[in-house]
């Protein structure tokens, strides 16, 4: 379990956009799974699993509370990099193009394209059809192609 943490917090990262609250949703994540061992099947890929409590417990989390627009500007600050830095300026513009996509799509990309999980695992995670993921997948590729050219010309 603890061999998934460092792709547990990347995942949550992009989720809360906060580090704080990330730290929290993997401590829930990881708590939850503790707690509920019994309910993985032992012999499977447990990062489906673990990426399905982590899912459902944002999804609580946004449910009870209204979702952060954009980061705070301290962390807006911290990002900051000199114009120079031309591959900075893309990751920034990436990293914006991606928070402006709409939650289901950003998901489905950070699990099969960051996480590079199969759809099925994808599917899994999140309690969806492998046609679902494959469809909010294709949409959130062409919108974040979409944002990346507003964002500047540059196509990830």
């Amino acid at each position: 379990m603890l061999d998934n943490l460092a792709r547990l917090r990347r995942y949550a990262r992009v989720l809360e956009r906060n580090a704080a609250h990330a730290d929290d949703l993997v401590q829930d994540t990881l708590e939850s799974a503790w707690r509920n061992w019994r309910q993985w099947r032992p012999g499977s890929d447990i990062r489906p699993w673990l990426f399905g409590i982590m899912h459902n417990r944002h999804v609580d989390h946004v449910r009870r509370s209204r979702p952060a627009s954009e980061l705070p500007d301290e962390e807006w600050a911290r990002l900051a990099v000199p114009p120079a830095h031309e591959r900075e300026l893309q990751l920034r513009d990436l990293d914006r193009a991606i928070a402006r996509l709409p939650d289901e799509q950003r998901e489905i990309l950070l699990l099969v394209v960051v996480e590079e999980m199969r759809y099925q695992d994808a599917a899994k995670a999140l309690g969806l059809a492998v046609g679902t993921v494959m469809s909010r997948l294709h949409r959130g590729r062409e919108r974040l192609r979409q944002l990346m050219v507003e964002y500047g010309g540059a196509e990830p």
